[in-house]
């Protein structure tokens, strides 16, 4: 089996021993480079845009007070997707950009994670996803046959999960401020009458189910950039995944919590989910699916994989009782073959996430601190 617990490489084998030459440089802090950023500066650094601790304090520190002030404001559910009544429905509605390097990967490309990733914002709250807008951001000197390729993909995923794209906007940069194409969609569905999904409604004894292994997406990307080479090609996990959660609602059972665990992975989404919701999480480590090819790349890169993004995974918290009515749901679709058990939730440690080991101990899952995986969703 995988070590599922990465050291990372010999820390001797990545000394270069050039810059001990002249310490100087060293002595400095503003030379410093670290994967968790200083917060004493006051400037955005990339941790911001990670799913991690730096980004909650973002949203909970800057986003939320300027945006929505009043205690009852629908923005500060926090949720993948705002619920709102709209003429008596009850609509969905989520927005998100997308960043990638490199466009194209193993198992996917912007294109086709735009739309899968805003129809999974919406399926988390239990909608059935209906419209996207889709908004482009080209830089100056991308090749034409790039953006025909990248909006291939797009409209061929959009028709895969049922969804319309029916308006958007185009603004170019100039050459050097942008990565090729940035892709933002908001994404607009309905919810059934009776449905009530929100990290709110998680309560205590509730098990914690994971759809399928964990990781694949972030480092299928990795394994592209900078001239990376793994033995065996990890493919993107990226899919729609409303058609699960529709299987999983059939079933009648009460599903409290719906989540994808893209930025920050699965430790990140567990961690917003335990303090939003105020109950304790207690995960069973040797349980939580890892494919041997990509805890044996985390291991390499001294990665976790519980904070590697997934886009085609999601975490549900459901009520003991319903358990295994929607495992047996969600195995029964593609996209939930793997679905496990792998925890539940607990009326102590509230706020926090424990996993317990193979060995019978127990560890905190904290919320990542910086950025591991840079332009990955």
């Amino acid at each position: 089996m995988p070590d599922r617990h990465p050291t990372g490489p010999d820390p001797a084998a990545l000394l270069d021993p050039a810059p001990l030459l002249d310490p100087a440089p060293l002595l400095d802090p503003a030379t410093w480079s670290c994967p968790v950023p200083l917060r004493e500066g006051a400037v955005v650094v990339m941790g911001h845009g990670a799913g991690g601790a730096l980004s909650a304090e973002l949203i909970d520190d800057v986003v939320v007070p300027a945006l929505a002030p009043d205690p009852g404001a629908v923005l500060r559910s926090l949720g993948d997707a705002a619920v709102v009544d709209v003429g008596g429905a009850t609509v969905a509605i989520s927005t998100d950009s997308f960043v990638v390097r490199p466009l194209a990967f193993p198992g996917g490309s912007i294109g086709d994670l735009a739309v899968n990733g805003t129809v999974n914002d919406l399926a988390m709250a239990g909608a059935q996803p209906l419209y996207l807008t889709c908004a482009l951001i080209l830089e100056e000197g991308t090749g034409l046959d790039v953006v025909e390729r990248v909006l291939a993909d797009l409209g061929a995923a959009a028709r895969r999960a049922g969804v319309s794209v029916v308006t958007g906007d185009t603004k170019v940069v100039e050459s050097g401020h942008g990565d090729g194409i940035y892709v933002n969609t908001t994404g607009v569905g309905l919810v059934a009458p009776g449905v009530r999904i929100g990290p709110q409604q998680t309560r205590p004894d509730d098990v914690v189910i994971v759809s399928g292994p964990i990781g694949d997406h972030g480092v299928a990307v990795l394994s592209v950039r900078d001239g990376l080479l793994f033995d065996t090609q990890v493919r993107s996990d990226t899919a729609a995944l409303h058609g699960l959660v529709a299987a999983m609602l059939a079933t009648g059972a009460e599903i409290h919590t719906l989540r994808d665990p893209t930025r920050g992975g699965l430790a990140a989404t567990l961690n917003e989910i335990a303090r939003s919701s105020d109950v304790g999480i207690e995960i069973d480590e040797p349980a939580v699916p890892v494919r041997p090819a990509v805890a044996n790349a985390c291991a390499m890169l001294g990665l976790d994989p519980w904070s590697v993004a997934n886009e085609g995974r999601l975490v549900a918290f459901v009520p003991a009782a319903a358990a295994e009515d929607v495992l047996d749901a969600m195995r029964a679709h593609p996209l939930g073959a793997g679905a496990v058990a792998v925890g539940r939730c607990l009326d102590r440690h509230r706020g926090t996430v424990v996993a317990r080991t193979a060995l019978g101990t127990t560890r905190i899952v904290d919320l990542p601190q910086g950025e591991q995986l840079p332009r990955i969703c």
